[in-house]
């Protein structure tokens, strides 16, 4: 295939010079050590892990206690969006910090910063005094604390992987992530049926393990930061550099649908199953079959990454995600909704593993917080407003309706990719560099 175009990314994208080792691709002059020897990537990836298996578990658990509580599953999808707000709000201020900050620090201080939120969750709920609001208000902080590590965690990750070997890590991290919805649910819901606060104490212990983790971490997380201007004028950058990019102006759009849709779908599909009183463990059952097939898409997400270009698997992903949402609309039953969400996700692992990595290579270090704190509002727009939307849409056309609502968004989003030039235009890997931008 032929190489991406420079300006797939941006009009002033511009090749690197060969002879002069990007600093925030450290040991890019020297021979990579393989991803299993690395250090400080191990510690990273461990400590994230940890940290997305608890933090999993808990977010399961969060829906079926709040609508034990409130007794609706209005209000349980409300306490919901409101709990993912607070990452919306931080999510600016994030990405300015990250930039400007230890990383390592940072991501320390933000796990340890979960940790003593959900541990009052443990203590209330031991208590017997845990209330709608009180797991609204953790939800609210621990989303805050998380806008803060995910640029963290990008700019760390190209701090200690070299640019050739980042779709390799990027594949890993969605086998993380597959493994992630593999055991969360399933977890979360015997934990659940054990004691209701039980997936409560695993998100702490997962907290806890990624501060550990990362103490561990000695190598520099950071390549140059900014500093010496305000950060006011640190943000107006950051607003100018992703604004003048026509491929991130186009997913700053579709990603916000595609994962509007998604997590609706999700919220409504386990809403549905717990008002009509399918055991914890059989819900848990759909999100560990999602789990498997976004493991073994990951297993595949490396070779798939290396030969295609991102934008045709990514029109693949939607369409058959679409196509899954037809059958469930039309036999939305347990069952179907086991099989079908596990074909729906089997290539989401190669397109995120595809896409984050280019990024990743082409941003520069000193904007990687910046850059990706806002191309994450995709996701942080979607996280408050989907479970009230998904609930919504539940409550007022029952299961049926919200699914062909579904089919009809992801039909929108699958046109409107197809016709996004900036992504169909992204080479394969050995492209990736040539696409720098300044």
């Amino acid at each position: 295939m032929d190489a991406a175009s420079p300006d797939a990314a941006s009009p002033d994208a511009a090749s690197p010079d060969p002879a002069s080792p990007d600093p925030a691709c450290p040991d890019a002059a020297g021979p990579d050590l393989p991803l299993r020897r690395n250090s400080a990537y191990l510690l990273l990836t461990t400590g994230r892990f940890a940290q997305a298996i608890g933090a999993g578990v808990g977010t399961f658990a969060v829906p079926l206690v709040a609508f034990e509580v409130t007794g609706s599953v209005g209000q349980a999808g409300l306490i919901s969006g409101i709990g993912q707000a607070g990452a919306l709000l931080a999510t600016l201020p994030a990405g300015v910090v990250a930039d400007r900050v230890n990383r390592r620090l940072l991501l320390i201080v933000a796990a340890a910063t979960g940790t003593a939120l959900w541990a009052t969750v443990v203590a209330a709920g031991l208590a017997g005094t845990l209330g709608a609001w009180h797991l609204a208000a953790v939800l609210f902080g621990s989303s805050l604390v998380s806008a803060f590590v995910n640029p963290a965690s990008g700019g760390a990750l190209r701090a200690v992987v070299p640019a050739a070997q980042m779709p390799n890590a990027m594949a890993v991290n969605q086998g993380r992530m597959a493994a992630v919805a593999l055991f969360a649910g399933p977890v979360g819901g015997f934990l659940y049926g054990m004691a209701h606060v039980l997936p409560f104490v695993a998100s702490v212990v997962g907290h806890l393990i990624e501060v550990v983790a990362v103490s561990f971490v000695r190598k520099p997380l950071n390549g140059e930061r900014t500093g010496a201007t305000h950060p006011l004028a640190d943000l107006r950058e950051g607003l100018r550099f992703v604004g003048a990019v026509p491929l991130f102006r186009a997913v700053l759009v579709l990603i916000t649908l595609l994962n509007l849709t998604s997590i609706a779908l999700v919220v409504a599909i386990n809403l549905e199953l717990v008002r009509t009183g399918i055991d914890p463990r059989l819900i848990g059952l759909v999100d560990a079959c999602a789990g498997i097939s976004m493991l073994t898409g990951a297993i595949v997400a490396g070779p798939i990454v290396r030969r295609v270009r991102v934008g045709r698997f990514g029109v693949a992903t939607i369409g058959l995600l679409a196509g899954a949402l037809v059958v469930m609309a039309l036999a939305p039953t347990y069952w179907v909704f086991v099989a079908m969400l596990a074909v729906g996700v089997f290539l989401y692992p190669a397109l995120n593993a595809g896409f984050t990595g280019y990024l990743t290579v082409i941003i520069a270090d000193r904007m990687m917080g910046r850059a990706t704190s806002l191309l994450g509002l995709t996701g942080l727009i979607a996280a408050p407003a989907a479970p009230v939307l998904g609930s919504a849409l539940l409550e007022a056309w029952g299961i049926g309706g919200t699914l062909w609502v579904m089919v009809g968004a992801m039909v929108a989003v699958l046109v409107a990719l197809s016709l996004t030039r900036p992504l169909m235009r992204i080479g394969r890997p050995d492209t990736w560099a040539a696409d720098a931008l300044e």
